[in-house]
């Protein structure tokens, strides 16, 4: 195991480290990563775990399990963490866990056995760490990692160094902060919105850099939602069948084609042949847990989470561009790319007026560089977010910049 721990360390090893490993400590003795394919929970793993030796490889403190990898097989987490700690080893990661069977009871067993050892571990996005059959959740600290934001897209992809700003910043204080960046960018003879729009085509998943053919990108992409409803929620739902993948697949091919999608039950039903509707919203669920989409709620209900999603969008703009056999709606990219950023950190709904309300003080209309304030001119804390534009001027704001906020 040792020998395929280091394989991987020296392999999958990447100098350019992500926010996630920037602001997260791992204090915990028990830590669950959790996100989409794609996206560096391995790079993440990785780079913590060399950081815990000094970049050392060869340390005996650091152990990496691939827990699909098929040596794994017929070799429990336990027994290999028990020779780990015997060896003196202080830190181990279970990557992909959602693959393992029995892989609450073997972490529980393994952090109440070994409180020397240091435990962290990644896996899907839909992986339900409470309803586990060993619930971890009083001894796990779980975390959800995001795609590259726009901020961490032109860091990865000008070799450059860009502070990421919370929200209230970029409201107040947007023109300043745009004059820096873009003195930046001129250095390196890059424009913003040149950038940006190859962002939102190819820019979310940290792949994008090996791969620098988009179509192979967007193949690689299709590609992934694919296992990911094939394979990563066959293996934390084993009860679904061939036939609710086959179901799960269409509702995603018709969300795709018509983004902002509303629900119409009805129409759903028919179009599915799904007779219940109680399996449909759970199909719902699954694909929003996978990460495959984002669904938001109507403003002003305290019980939203149990109200019918008023808009679904796509998890991010790149899987428009992978999925949608031709893109026309341009405002639908805008305001997945302003949803996949802001979500990261805050509470997103659709309010009465404008597109989207912030925490409950801040609403948004998203639009091109005409955009004009005539649908929120009557509300308070309002603000435009436009494409199109590099810099913006008081309440209007360049949505690129919300690209920053991690």
């Amino acid at each position: 195991m040792y020998l395929l721990s280091r394989h991987f360390l020296d392999t999958k090893a990447k100098p350019y480290k992500r926010y996630f490993i920037k602001t997260t400590d791992f204090k915990n003795r028990l830590s669950i990563l959790l996100g989409q394919r794609g996206i560096g929970k391995t790079t993440t793993l990785i780079q913590y775990l060399l950081d815990q030796a000094h970049n050392d490889k060869l340390s005996p403190k650091i152990l990496y399990i691939q827990a699909d990898h098929f040596l794994m097989r017929g070799i429990s987490l336990y027994e290999i963490a028990e020779q780990h700690d015997n060896l003196g080893g202080k830190f181990i990661a279970f990557d992909e866990i959602h693959k393992y069977n029995n892989w609450s009871k073997e972490l529980k067993s393994i952090y109440d056995t070994f409180p020397d050892l240091k435990i962290l571990a990644s896996g899907s996005s839909a992986l339900e760490i409470y309803k586990a059959s060993h619930d971890l959740s009083r001894r796990a600290a779980i975390y959800s990692m995001q795609g590259l934001s726009f901020r961490e897209y032109l860091e990865l992809n000008l070799n450059i160094t860009l502070n990421s700003y919370t929200l209230k910043e970029i409201i107040n204080k947007h023109e300043k902060l745009v004059s820096g960046i873009l003195e930046q960018l001129k250095r390196k003879n890059s424009k913003i919105l040149a950038e940006f729009y190859r962002y939102l085509e190819v820019g979310y998943y940290p792949y994008f850099h090996e791969l620098q053919d988009r179509y192979i990108y967007f193949m690689t992409l299709e590609q992934n939602l694919h296992a990911t409803i094939e394979s990563d929620l066959v293996a934390v739902y084993p009860s679904l069948t061939g036939n609710s993948i086959k179901k799960i697949k269409q509702l995603l091919t018709f969300i795709s084609g018509s983004v902002p999608f509303s629900i119409n039950w009805l129409k759903l039903k028919n179009v599915l042949d799904i007779g219940d509707e109680r399996t449909l919203k759970t199909y719902f669920k699954y694909l929003e847990d996978a990460g495959v989409i984002r669904t938001v709620m109507k403003s002003g209900n305290k019980l939203r989470k149990l109200e019918i999603p008023e808009k679904i969008y796509l998890n991010n703009p790149n899987q428009y561009y992978a999925l949608a056999t031709r893109i026309q709606n341009q405002g639908a990219i805008r305001e997945t790319f302003f949803l996949s950023m802001l979500s990261h950190a805050h509470d997103v709904t659709i309010p009465a007026s404008g597109d989207f309300l912030v925490d409950g003080d801040y609403i948004f209309e998203i639009g091109g560089k005409k955009k004009d304030f005539n649908q929120i001119k009557n509300e308070k804390n309002a603000y435009l977010a436009c494409d199109g534009i590099e810099i913006g001027i008081a309440k209007k704001i360049p949505l690129w910049l919300f690209g920053f906020l991690y």
